[in-house]
């Protein structure tokens, strides 16, 4: 239980959270806009999804998925889309995994989960991350927290920034 620390320390912490359901996204400009000017700002950027439940995200930001999700108490770069799911047996820790685009691959990181990450990536034998530890995927992987949490990783699609929603 100690893992959880991170997330349950006593401290009084304030985020906020959408269920999956609803998450309206963050609608962040990009890979690209990390990186520098985006000579083209109309151009399609390339997006993994990540499949929770019923609900699709687009990884215009990183995923952060558990019972009780919260973010970093230092965010660098963009800050993380917070998705809760169910774990009536308590095998999801509060952060128990993040998702997050880089190029064209997905990364996914144990947040020093209780129970593991299982990463079954097509093709490979399936591996179980270590606390902290993180896996390069592709589209196809399937990512397993565990009460019958399970996240798809899906294939590249092309949005636009104009089709991106505005806060």
């Amino acid at each position: 239980m100690d893992t959880d620390r991170r997330a349950d320390d006593g401290e009084d912490t304030v985020a906020a959270s959408a269920p999956v359901a609803g998450h309206p996204g963050v609608g962040h400009p990009g890979v690209g806009a990390s990186r520098g000017h985006d000579p083209h700002p109309h151009a399609p950027l390339p997006r993994l999804r990540v499949r929770v439940g019923t609900s699709i995200l687009t990884l215009d930001a990183p995923v952060v998925v558990g019972r009780r999700p919260s973010r970093p108490r230092v965010v660098r770069g963009q800050v993380p889309q917070l998705v809760t799911v169910a774990s009536p047996l308590g095998e999801v820790s509060s952060s128990h995994v993040e998702i997050r685009q880089d190029g064209a691959v997905a990364v996914v990181t144990d947040l020093r989960s209780t129970n593991g990450t299982r990463v079954d990536v097509p093709g490979r034998q399936p591996a179980v991350l270590r606390q902290g530890e993180s896996r390069v995927v592709l589209a196809g992987t399937i990512v397993d927290i565990g009460d019958g949490n399970r996240l798809e990783i899906l294939p590249l699609s092309r949005i636009t920034l104009q089709e991106e929603p505005h806060p």
